[in-house]
């Protein structure tokens, strides 16, 4: 993904990518129901991953983040060269970004699994994360 943050007082004020890796935990109580397939399961990790993968992923992979309120939210040529161009309302920032993909999981996920942590690596080095016990 892309992005550029407008008005930072440095190289990232440009238009810059990442490859940018997501962890997301979840809690829940194990399902116990001998007759189900999911017997034992907080929540099945192809569901976590479908969720994850069509919610976010699939929207961010190789798009260009700008913030709504900057100039170029203006700039209507740009959708004439970027595909996938994505109009936020804040500063792309990974904190703000990783907020943004906790709100979306918390509303996806079924009613008996809670978001514990999530975690959004813009570098080897550098990441934002998010839990649960630090924001209830």
């Amino acid at each position: 993904m892309a992005h550029a943050l407008y008005g930072y007082d440095g190289p990232c004020r440009n238009i810059h990518g990442h490859s940018y890796v997501l962890e997301v935990t979840v809690t829940g109580e194990p399902l116990e129901d001998p007759a189900s397939p999911k017997n034992g399961m907080v929540m099945d990790f192809s569901e976590l991953k479908n969720i994850v993968k069509e919610q976010i992923i699939s929207k961010v992979d190789h798009a260009l983040v700008l913030n709504a309120d900057s100039p170029h939210g203006a700039l209507t040529e740009l959708e004439n060269h970027f595909e996938k161009l994505i109009f936020v309302p804040f500063q792309p920032t990974c904190e703000n970004m990783l907020l943004d993909f906790v709100n979306v999981l918390k509303m996806m996920l079924p009613d008996r699994v809670s978001l514990h942590h999530v975690l959004l690596r813009e570098t080897p080095k550098s990441f934002a994360e998010w839990y649960a016990t630090d924001n209830s």
